[in-house]
């Protein structure tokens, strides 16, 4: 799989991490820590802002909503604004979007439930799906009646799917069915989830509809059909119509013979009608499966639903931000001499596939951004350095200061 710019650790362990080579200076632990805390308390201050600009500008499209109340943002919720702050956070929590080529193979490949998912596409005038973080996990699938393989299955840690509906007249004139869901033409539907098998991933999607696979298809009808119209045509109807024969005609006919000609027919109708069941109890079974699977995904596996998603992204979005600032000012700080953009990401990604075993493609650039925005990093001739410890108390202690103003004079 890609490398990711996600960091799979949380940042309290990342902190202790970093603050372990100053373990024999307990006032430059404590500093540190300090550091940090006020950097967390001032990048979820703007988790706040963002949390207060999304929720504004998506009222007018969120399904939670009446249509009273949804009429009540006319003219205050811009859909652009809404759009391109979903963006910013979905970014800054590292979420990538998965690519078209990505989700056709995805919805043309089924490693669990082994069943095809009919989606109707024009229920929405746009839709994206955004992954985070994947691992690998052993999970058995059926094979045979008797046998089931061990296969290993891909998973994404973090699914985000933004479904843009169309409006009411275009799902009427191209006879499109929400069927039962909750949902009202012109709302955006978003839907948060975790540990999502890669190849089932359509799953995910409200309208999704079991269908037969071809081979599905080729098992229940070739030999319904087929032996079905072989046992009519040589056994049963041969053996009426004899009966009916010599009925019409007052012959006498060799009674028991028929019977037993007449049965051997229905007896082979039946086991054909058995197993005709069983194939037909086997894609039945899948469906089951299928709705246990979207079942977990909505009870278990569920994280957030539409304004409410918002929440867990921002929640990510002010870890990661926190992080990879927090990572980038202790490389940094610890350097003898500024660094480059690149000599920083390679030491940051070497200590990570060294000491914790993980291989990631560090976000560089941002963390650096981040650390200018603040007033800890500086940059000449290309080359960073970050300020003293004691100089960056004060310097982000006077930024959080200056967050309000109101007593200014």
């Amino acid at each position: 799989m890609t490398r990711e710019h996600y960091i799979p650790f949380n940042k309290e362990f990342l902190l202790e991490q970093q603050i372990t080579s100053f373990s024999e200076d307990q006032k430059k632990v404590d500093d540190f820590k300090k550091l940090f805390d006020i950097i967390e308390h001032y990048f979820h201050y703007e988790a706040f802002n963002l949390n207060r600009n999304l929720k504004q500008h998506y009222a007018l499209f969120d399904p939670d909503l009446s249509l009273k109340e949804r009429e009540e943002f006319l003219g205050k919720s811009d859909f652009n604004i809404f759009k391109e702050t979903l963006l910013k956070v979905l970014e800054q929590g590292n979420y990538r979007r998965i690519d078209e080529e990505t989700l056709k193979k995805a919805f043309e490949d089924s490693d669990l439930i082994g069943l095809n998912l009919s989606i109707d596409f024009n229920a929405f005038k746009d839709y994206e799906l955004y992954v985070r973080g994947h691992h690998k996990a052993k999970e058995k699938v059926k094979k045979f009646i008797f046998w089931k393989k061990e296969i290993e299955i891909d998973y994404y840690d973090r699914v985000l799917i933004y479904l843009n509906y169309n409006e009411k007249d275009y799902l009427s004139e191209n006879k499109v069915k929400l069927g039962k869901m909750p949902i009202d033409p012109g709302t955006i539907a978003l839907k948060i989830f975790k540990r999502v098998p890669k190849n089932d991933i359509e799953t995910i999607f409200p309208n999704a509809i079991p269908r037969m696979s071809a081979k599905d298809k080729l098992f229940f009808w070739v030999p319904g059909i087929g032996g079905g119209i072989s046992l009519l045509s040589t056994t049963v109807i041969p053996a009426l119509i004899g009966m009916y024969a010599a009925y019409q005609s007052g012959e006498a006919i060799d009674l028991l013979n028929s019977k037993a000609s007449l049965n051997q027919g229905l007896i082979a109708l039946g086991i054909l009608s058995l197993y005709l069941f069983r194939q037909y109890s086997n894609f039945v079974n899948k469906k089951i499966k299928y709705s246990k699977i979207l079942s977990d995904s909505l009870y278990f596996k569920n994280l957030g639903n539409n304004s409410g998603a918002f929440y867990s992204l921002l929640n990510s979005s002010e870890e990661e931000v926190l992080k990879e600032t927090v990572l980038a000012y202790t490389f940094l700080y610890r350097s003898n001499k500024p660094l480059t953009a690149d000599e920083l990401d390679e030491q940051i990604e070497n200590w990570f596939l060294t000491q914790l075993k993980t291989d990631l493609d560090f976000n560089v650039k941002d963390s650096l951004l981040k650390l200018k925005s603040i007033g800890l990093g500086v940059e000449t001739n290309g080359k960073w350095e970050v300020i003293a410890l004691d100089k960056a108390l004060i310097t982000i202690d006077e930024l959080w200061d200056n967050v309000f103003e109101y007593n200014q004079k």
